[in-house]
């Protein structure tokens, strides 16, 4: 298992390098035209330009479209593929969440209305915990029980929960983090819970919007076979333009899956809400199916808990959903330092989950999702790497009509996928060039977790402090 970890890297990069040689091989073969001597002429009278009006040949444009299609609809193919094979699956010992064998086993039997209780894993989060707990008591829909579980903490956490008369499970000798907290409070409160009465597991530095609860309760009673509802996160507002490149992200994502008609990337940490029986079943199979210790409902091993628990309720054949109405908004990592550690630690995590895994149909979806980043990192890299090169070589800065109608389509996309995020989303989605500099830094994230993972160094799990955050806001 430790050698297909290491190896995942590899195979990641390699796949995006192997399609990148293969298009640029493609696009020599097809020829190009004799490159013209570039004509100039003056903009509005006063601006002399130079520019090229010669495209890239006719069939290297088509034949990158239609590649770039072909491989979004040979993974949009699998992944129904695989869903549809879930949802009509009787094998309850490879898909004992399978929806069909959960209707068949509930059919006729009335497991009570859903309640709901909330757990919240919070280490030292006095800054913050008593406006989630405030949240979740102004919902519609307030649960029936909320839960502090607080992992050595040396703060006024304990004594915040307390004050504001919501239940407080102290971790005892938890050196396994976030999940090993997490994993002590399910093995106390999942014997006594019903089929109906749900568990929500939410982050400390997050609030729920208005109506999370209702509607994740409404689908939960709607649909007896549904194993989980996810969350969708918008980020806080604050930390100048680092924050509004998150905001904008987080909004592109939000989005996306409404595309998807709420199809789960991830049953996000943020705020997820789980029913019991996928919450044992998972911990039934841990160690046989499952990677992972037995008896634990979240693996300690995994970086990042929520989307190994994700692709584990999958590989089971649970249903999931993430709501347009199940919004929450999110901690924004505040410098480049925290956010480069955040983002390290999902990228790093996500590579490590694949790799416990491996190549099993639940996972497709996100092993191509890695390779499309990988080969993302490698045309946005060559991209800067040309514009240096013709900066170094020509005399003056040539013009591509080409290249300048690529770039207004690429323009149009930023702003239309961060329209929903306000004025500052889509003025900062139309000058393009600052979010091409984030995505290098995402980039360049990915490229770290990828040389980490292939020479098997120690992760490391942070966790962003109130004063991190201040002191970001001050810089």
């Amino acid at each position: 298992m430790q050698r297909m970890q290491r190896l995942v890297g590899v195979f990641v990069i390699g796949a995006a390098l192997l399609g990148a040689v293969l298009l640029g091989v493609a696009v020599v073969i097809t020829g190009t035209s004799q490159v013209e001597r570039p004509t100039s002429g003056f903009l509005f009278g006063i601006w002399k330009v130079v520019y090229a009006a010669e495209p890239p040949s006719l069939v290297a444009v088509l034949g990158a479209i239609g590649l770039a299609l072909l491989l979004a609809a040979t993974v949009a193919v699998l992944e129904e593929r695989v869903a549809t094979r879930s949802r009509r699956s009787l094998d309850a010992e490879q898909r004992p969440l399978a929806p069909r064998i959960v209707m068949a086993e509930t059919r006729g039997v009335f497991a009570g209305p859903v309640t709901v209780t909330v757990l919240i894993p919070a280490h030292n989060e006095e800054d913050c915990i008593g406006a989630t707990i405030a949240s979740l008591k102004q919902q519609s829909r307030p649960p029936e029980r909320i839960v502090v579980v607080a992992d050595n903490c040396t703060d006024r956490t304990v004594q915040i929960a307390e004050d504001a008369a919501v239940t407080v499970f102290p971790t005892i000798g938890n050196t396994k983090k976030k999940a090993g907290g997490l994993n002590q409070a399910l093995a106390a409160i999942l014997p006594d819970l019903g089929d109906n009465d749900v568990v929500m597991v939410m982050d400390a530095d997050t609030v729920l919007d208005q109506g999370f609860l209702e509607a994740a309760v409404q689908r939960m009673t709607d649909d007896r076979a549904l194993m989980a509802v996810g969350g969708l996160f918008y980020g806080e507002q604050g930390h100048g333009l680092i924050g509004q490149f998150q905001r904008n992200e987080y909004a592109r994502y939000a989005r996306e899956i409404r595309r998807r008609r709420g199809k789960v990337y991830v049953l996000t940490g943020t705020a997820s809400v789980f029913r019991p029986r996928a919450l044992r079943t998972v911990a039934d199979e841990r160690g046989r199916t499952l990677p992972g210790v037995p008896g634990d409902v979240y693996d300690t091993i995994a970086l990042t808990e929520d989307n190994e628990l994700t692709l584990a309720i999958r590989s089971l054949g649970g249903l999931m959903v993430s709501p347009a109405a199940c919004t929450v908004v999110t901690e924004l990592m505040p410098t480049w330092k925290t956010l480069w550690n955040q983002r390290l630690r999902w990228q790093r995590g996500a590579l490590e989950n694949l790799g416990a895994y491996g190549f099993r149909p639940s996972v497709t979806r996100y092993w191509a999702q890695q390779m499309g980043i990988g080969y993302g990192a490698i045309a946005l890299l060559a991209y800067f790497v040309l514009i240096i090169v013709q900066l170094l070589a020509a005399e003056s800065w040539v013009w591509f009509p080409f290249w300048i109608v690529i770039g207004m389509i690429f323009m149009i996309e930023r702003v239309v996928t961060a329209w929903g995020g306000g004025w500052r989303a889509r003025v900062l989605g139309l000058l393009v060039f600052p979010e091409l500099f984030y995505a290098t830094f995402l980039n360049l994230v990915f490229l770290k977790g990828i040389l980490d993972i292939s020479l098997q160094r120690t992760a490391q799990w942070t966790h962003l402090t109130r004063e991190t955050a201040q002191e970001g806001d001050r810089r």
